[in-house]
Parts: structure tokens; C-alpha cells; sequence
């Protein structure tokens, strides 16, 4: 095997970092993760993740993770409400999305982040991941890396592979390929113990998500597992939008009358969401890699998820992809198909920047067609049809 007895450095402990390094081990693969958080309870989860049969859920059967993942997904986080901007509900599957049905091709699980993160890390060699580990820095000493991290000492690594997001500083040992803006920007919002403070929003939403759409703005949003909810503000702006809005994103009450200005349509139900929200509110803008992205194949070097190619949300494909590309690169360096790692590794990247091109164009189509003038309709087309 191309990696037998070769140290494998992972640096980033996110859904693909962590499923990668499992599909490796259980290979018998050397593998460490340096992951940045001070520790597995650090992070502040974000909104569940929904896997795809072909992608995420792919990789956690191959991962044999498949009924610690019953075990811990959330049965109807799935069910879907389409409003328009008064909260008048045009679409609702809650009725007919009952039961779960594995193996299906349109069935998407639901799961809170952090428990995916715990079924991974439990399913790891004991000391696999290495917390509080900051990358800086890398350099090349003849075939070996060298990883410099903020707070600990340098380590060595036969084989490196960034799985850091999309703000990855392992990427630029690769390419200088940049992403580029996509013209929109998603306000964050969280509430902790929604049944209380949102209770009209939580006897809406009734444990599953909602899609709200009006004037090319939306409002999307999930229940996680633990009774909180996150939610979205969405819409077309400027990329500097977050420092050239003047907001104090600490502070509910203004972003609460930016929300009443920028979306005065919209019915004064979805107020309670701005008025409960934790502080600070976080902006994202969102970013694409260009759909032609390539670079020269490194021997002992690579990344996946979004530190190879992030994309727009609207596809939910991001986790998805990453997990796939855990999937696949396990596979290529694994083969015995190859003579060199450098082959094995240029198979990877390749098939993977196909696959990702196709599907970050369908996030940035879907994010224009949420926010045109059409989106209701739009989008009660697309689900109806599934």
C-alpha cells in the first residue's frame, strides 16, 4: 500500500478531516488530525447537517458508521415548510414525510454537527486528534513536511492533507486559485431554548425547517436537536456589506430595525427572531470557487471540503462534499492501483474537481433562483416535482 508507514497529517478536525481519518485507519493508516479547537466541546455547532445518500451517507455506511448514525439523527429535522414574507404557508410535506427511508435517493437525513463530530471522534484510535493545535506554517525538508503550529511544537508528515475550510491556510501551498464573491450575504442568527422565547416561530416550524421567501430576501431556518434554532437572513449585497452596513451585529435592537427597513414586507411574526437572538449576529458572505479551478499535482499534499472547494449553501452539498471527498481520497491512496502517491493523489484531485464544478454550479444557480423575483414559485415547483 502507497501509505504504508507513512505518517499522514490531517490538519482540521471537521466532518471530512474526521471521516477521512477514520476511512485511513481502518485501513491501518498513521494518521493524526490538528484541529484548532481547545477541545471536542469547544465549538459552538451551527445548524444540521442533512446527508445525501450518494455522498455523506455513502462515506459513513463505508465508514461502518451507519447505525451509530440512526442512532443519533433527527427523525423528521427533515419535514419542510415553504412561507412566502406574510408566513403563509404555500408548501408542507409534515404530513406526508413520516417515516425514514434509508437508501432512497431524495431521503436526507438530518443531524445535529455535533453529534456527527461525536460518532467520528469516538470512532477514532485513541489521541488521534490533536486539540489546540493552531496551523501557522509549513515548509517542504526534502520529501518530509514540516507543520508549525501557534501553540505547540513542530511536527513532521509524510503525507499532508488540509481539510481546514474555507479559510484554509493549507491551500496556498497548493494554489493561488482564490474564491470569488457570490453576490450574497446570509445573516446568522441562534436562539437558545426556542419553545420560549419563539414560540410562535417554534409551533411553526414544529421541529423541522422552514424556507421563507419574498421580495428576492429569505428567511431559512432549522430546529436543531437541542430545542435551539438557527436562522438565516438572506439576500444580495454588496461584498463589504458587513463593515459598510455601520451595524453593531452585538446589538439586537438595531440589526432588529435593519430587518424592519430591508425587509419591510415581510410580517412582524419573524421579529421574535431578531428580538431572541444570541449576540453577536454573524455576516457571511458568500463564496464560490471558480468552476474551472485546477493546479499541478503536489506527491505528498492535497486537501478536500471546502479548503479544495467551497461553495454557496443552496445545494446543501458542502458537508456532503467533503465527505465524499474523504470517501474517495481513502480509496485512491489505499489502491493498489498506483505506482506513486503523486498518481494516486492527481487521480483524486482531478475526478474531485469535476464532481465539485458541477456541483458548486448548482449552488450558485439555486442561490440566484431564491433570490429572484420568481423564488416562491421557483421553489414550490422543485419540491412539488420531488
Amino acid at each position: 500500500m502507497l501509505i504504508d508507514n507513512k505518517s499522514i497529517a490531517i490538519v482540521g478536525g471537521g466532518p471530512g478531516g474526521l471521516t477521512l481519518a477514520r476511512l485511513l485507519q481502518m485501513k491501518g493508516a498513521l494518521v493524526k488530525v490538528y484541529e484548532r479547537d481547545l477541545d471536542k466541546n469547544a465549538r459552538v455547532q451551527g445548524s444540521p447537517l442533512d446527508l445525501h445518500e450518494d455522498s455523506g451517507l455513502a462515506a459513513i455506511r463505508e465508514a461502518d458508521l451507519l447505525k451509530e448514525f440512526k442512532e443519533n439523527f433527527l427523525p423528521g429535522a427533515d419535514k419542510t415548510l415553504i412561507l412566502n414574507e406574510k408566513a403563509e404557508i404555500f408548501y408542507s410535506d409534515h404530513e406526508t414525510n413520516l417515516e425514514e427511508n434509508f437508501g432512497h435517493e431524495y431521503f436526507r437525513p438530518e443531524i445535529d454537527r455535533g453529534s456527527l463530530r461525536k460518532i467520528l471522534l469516538e470512532s477514532l484510535e485513541p489521541e488521534t486528534v490533536v486539540w489546540d493545535s493552531h496551523f501557522i506554517s509549513m515548509e517542504k525538508q526534502n520529501d518530509v513536511w514540516k507543520l508549525d503550529f501557534k501553540n505547540r511544537e513542530s511536527v513532521y508528515a509524510d503525507i499532508v492533507i488540509g481539510s481546514d475550510g474555507a479559510n484554509s491556510k493549507i491551500r496556498p501551498y497548493i494554489t493561488d486559485i482564490k474564491p470569488f464573491y457570490s453576490g450574497i450575504v446570509m445573516l446568522e442568527g441562534n436562539i437558545h431554548q426556542s419553545k420560549t422565547k419563539v414560540p410562535n416561530i417554534y409551533s411553526l416550524i414544529n421541529g423541522g425547517k422552514i424556507m421563507a421567501f419574498g421580495n428576492e430576501k429569505n428567511i431559512l431556518m432549522g430546529q436543531k436537536g437541542t430545542g435551539d434554532l438557527g436562522f438565516y437572513a438572506s439576500f444580495k449585497a454588496d461584498e463589504n456589506w458587513a463593515s459598510d452596513s455601520g451595524l453593531d451585529f452585538n446589538n439586537q435592537s438595531q440589526i432588529l430595525e435593519w430587518f424592519k427597513n430591508n425587509y419591510p414586507e415581510w410580517s412582524d411574526i419573524w421579529y421574535e427572531l431578531f428580538e431572541n437572538a444570541e449576540t453577536p449576529f454573524v455576516p457571511r458572505p458568500i463564496y464560490c470557487i471558480p468552476l474551472d479551478q485546477t493546479w499541478e499535482t503536489s506527491s505528498n499534499l492535497t486537501i478536500i471540503g471546502d479548503a479544495a472547494h467551497v461553495m454557496p449553501p443552496f445545494a446543501g452539498e458542502g458537508a456532503n462534499m467533503a465527505m465524499l471527498d474523504a470517501l474517495e481520497l481513502s480509496k485512491y491512496l489505499t489502491s493498489e492501483k498506483y505506482n506513486s502517491l503523486t498518481e494516486a493523489i492527481s487521480e483524486y484531485e482531478i475526478n474531485m474537481r469535476k464532481r465539485v464544478s458541477k456541483a458548486a454550479e448548482e449552488s450558485l444557480e439555486n442561490g440566484e433562483k431564491m433570490h429572484s423575483e420568481s423564488a416562491l414559485e421557483t421553489m414550490l415547483e422543485f419540491f412539488g416535482g420531488h
